[in-house]
């Protein structure tokens, strides 16, 4: 047996890879190598040795097949501390590989792609390069695997120091490695199991990619960091900060309560105030400045402190009413120069260009040992399902405010109320364990404004306690889902102070 280091070096992304190489070359180590990345070596002037002059076999298959060899595999899975393992590669002529230098074919930047074709994505699945990384990571102890080009100036600056890398650093990059192979099946599996439409097949895995580490979690005492889904491409995973303090834990899921809440009126200018994940004011206008002002009019109190998102690019006279409040974060698919220079008074406060296209996925939800899946409620309202159970019909502009306070009410933790007028929110109520509760808190946060508005309510009414509240504020209109034992009672009730009420036949529990 010689004592020649090896390493095999076949890479899809070639970033630094011809540094790599150079630097193991001056560290003694003799180049094994593959098809574009052994061409590239060579034409940087780098000596290798092509993979078919170890297998003594060429690559065939349009290159499907060409590292799967025994001369290969058991080079890098042999256990040199093993005897016995030496003593059988002596015997088959096969020389250990102490190195692998393996990345993946690009199987989720093809999917990404619009023209994108089952036999492309196919084509793009790697199968000699995860089965080259995992017998590398699983022989650890003997074999560095790197497939981060991230890791590479470390690995060199560790061999120059130490002369090989220790037992740490190996075990390191083999759980990375079993990372980056999970990661790559993952998308995979999904990728199969969305073209069968199975959205809850037997077995899941979901991958994600790091965003950043977040200074602490929900708390100070817990840690966090965000991660993203690796396909959705208009996520708020995908954000642009373009000034302030870095984002927390908490401000991050506050930005997603906003970004769900604006996807909700593509069609005009919205204006969303967010604090604690919930909506403290929301309002759609002719312009961004009339939505925010109806926004902030709900709750002039609740915003102080909150999150605020339009739908818009953000102009100069928005951007000066925002100017005037204390405020986290500002959330829009754009700022004009003028908004940006307004804003940027205010060092600390963070500002976020985001992409608001909706995503379909999944909705998640950590419980104790696991977690709940379900898709995303995006159901809006059917115009031929609705029902109008009272003898008072609703007007045009009741029923514009109800279709509105609709998307609104949904946002809101459970049991939620939303009071709307004119297509702005005057008092919202949420995250109540009674209903009637949910409808007092929206009512007394109203006040005078409560008089000829409209109220949405998430669930039904368990009873007509809810109704009569409302027709004590002088609320013109009830739109909730129906369905109750007692809607009969509420019907009655409702008719009986002059109400309309509207049956959707759709609930919005959000918990």
């Amino acid at each position: 047996m010689s004592n020649k280091r090896r390493a095999l070096i076949s890479v899809s992304d070639k970033e630094g890879v011809v540094s790599l190489a150079r630097e193991l070359k001056s560290l003694g180590f003799d180049i094994i190598s593959t098809g574009g990345t052994y061409k590239l070596l060579r034409e940087n002037g780098i000596d290798a040795t092509q993979v078919s002059d170890v297998t003594s076999f060429p690559e065939i298959l349009d290159g499907r097949v060409k590292t799967l060899h025994p001369n290969i595999h058991a080079g890098i899975l042999a256990d040199v501390r093993n005897p016995e393992h030496l003593a059988q590669i002596s015997l088959l002529g096969i020389e250990p590989i102490e190195m692998v230098v393996v990345n993946l074919y690009p199987f989720k930047e093809t999917i990404l792609k619009n023209d994108c074709t089952i036999d492309d994505a196919i084509e793009n699945i790697d199968i000699g390069g995860p089965t080259l990384i995992r017998a590398a990571a699983k022989n650890w102890q003997n074999v560095a695997v790197v497939v981060d080009s991230n890791d590479y100036a470390k690995v060199i600056d560790e061999l120059k120091m130490s002369g090989s890398l220790s037992l740490e650093t190996r075990f390191s990059l083999a759980a990375k490695a079993f990372r980056h192979t999970a990661f790559y099946d993952g998308i995979i599996s999904n990728y199969f199991s969305q073209k069968t439409g199975n959205l809850f097949p037997e077995l899941i895995t979901l991958p994600f990619e790091k965003v950043q580490d977040l200074r602490y979690g929900e708390n100070p005492h817990q840690r966090g960091a965000f991660y993203k889904d690796p396909l959705a491409c208009s996520a708020l995973a995908n954000y642009e900060q373009l000034q302030g303090k870095e984002l927390s834990f908490n401000n991050l899921h506050d930005v997603s309560a906003v970004v769900e809440m604006l996807q909700e009126f593509p069609e005009m200018p919205c204006a969303v105030a967010v604090k604690h994940a919930n909506p403290c004011g929301v309002g759609i206008g002719e312009s961004l400045l009339d939505a925010y002002m109806k926004a902030y009019e709900s709750d002039p109190v609740s915003i102080y402190g909150g999150i605020v998102g339009v739908n818009g690019i953000l102009d100069q006279e928005t951007a000066e009413e925002l100017s005037k409040q204390f405020l986290e974060v500002i959330v829009a698919p754009d700022f004009s120069k003028e908004a940006l220079s307004i804003l940027g008074k205010k060092k600390n406060l963070r500002l976020l260009k985001v992409d608001l296209t909706p995503i379909h996925g999944y909705d998640i939800k950590a419980v104790e040992g696991g977690v709940l899946l379900q898709d995303k409620d995006s159901i809006d309202l059917d115009e031929n399902k609705l029902t109008v159970v009272t003898e008072i019909q609703p007007t045009p502009l009741q029923m514009a405010d109800m279709h509105f306070a609709w998307k609104v009410v949904k946002h809101l933790s459970s049991n939620a109320i939303a009071l709307v007028k004119n297509q702005g929110t005057v008092g919202l109520g949420g995250g109540q364990v009674n209903r009637v509760g949910a409808a007092q808190i929206a009512i007394k946060q109203a006040g005078e404004k409560s008089e000829g508005c409209v109220m949405a309510s998430d669930g039904f009414f368990p009873f007509s306690d809810s109704v009569e509240v409302a027709a004590q504020a002088g609320i013109s209109a009830i739109i909730q889902p129906g369905g109750s034992k007692r809607d009969q009672e509420c019907i009655d009730a409702a008719n009986k102070y002059h109400i309309a009420m509207v049956f959707t036949h759709i609930r919005h529990f959000r918990h």
